[in-house]
């Protein structure tokens, strides 16, 4: 082709990524409440991929030790 890269600029991927983290932590904080400052920080730690699942098993939980027990099976998983 013309050799143009057609890879989205970090600096664009890092904005999307932090979009998605602030949606997940504002329902996150909307279902549970006040979430620990430990558990924020596992959660600034998430990659792409374990917070795009995040998003999706949040509509599962019910209480703080459901995020609690998700965020301690990615570590251990």
């Amino acid at each position: 082709m013309l050799g143009l890269n057609l890879e989205e600029p970090r600096a664009i991927r890092e904005a999307k990524e932090e979009g998605q983290r602030k949606v997940v932590l504002r329902q996150l904080k909307r279902l549970v409440g006040v979430i620990p400052d430990a558990l924020l920080f596992q959660i600034q730690e998430l990659s792409v991929e374990q917070l795009e699942a995040l998003g999706d098993a949040l509509l599962d939980f019910s209480s703080l030790a459901d995020l609690e027990r998700w965020l301690q099976s990615q570590q251990s998983g």
